[in-house]
C-alpha cells in the first residue's frame, strides 16, 4: 500500500512539472491532469473489482495506494458517483456541496492561520 502512495506521489510531482513547463504555470493544469485521471482509474479500478476481476489487495493497492497517492479527488468522485448509482441524490449532492465549500473555507482559515503565526 506504501509503495503505491510513493508511486502515486511521484507520478502527481512530475505531472505538476510537466504540465508546468508544457502547458504553463498560469493555471493549475497539473493538479486538474492528476484529478481527472484519478477520477477515471478509481471508477475503472473499482467497477473491476466489483466484477471480480481484479483482487481485493490489488484494488485496495491501486485506488488508496496509487490514487492516494496520485489524488484524494478520485475517492471523492467515486464516492459521489455511488451515492447517484444508489439514488441518493440528495448525499450526492450534499457531498459536493459540502465537500467543495468546506475545503476552500478551510483552506483559507489554514492560510488566515498561517498568516498569524508568522507575524
Amino acid at each position: 500500500m506504501c509503495l503505491g502512495g510513493a508511486v502515486g506521489s511521484g507520478a502527481r510531482y512530475l505531472v505538476a512539472v510537466g504540465a508546468a513547463r508544457w502547458i504553463g504555470a498560469d493555471f493549475p493544469w497539473g493538479t486538474l491532469i492528476v484529478n481527472l485521471v484519478g477520477a477515471f482509474l478509481i471508477g475503472l479500478v473499482q467497477y473491476l473489482a466489483g466484477a471480480q476481476t481484479l483482487s481485493e489487495e490489488s484494488r485496495l493497492l491501486l485506488s488508496t495506494g496509487v490514487m492516494g497517492g496520485l489524488t484524494t479527488y478520485s475517492a471523492f468522485s467515486y464516492e459521489t458517483v455511488r451515492l447517484v448509482q444508489l439514488g441518493a441524490w440528495r448525499a450526492a449532492s450534499l457531498n459536493v456541496v459540502v465537500t467543495t465549500v468546506l475545503c476552500l473555507a478551510l483552506c483559507v482559515a489554514g492560510m488566515a492561520l498561517g498568516r498569524l503565526l508568522t507575524r
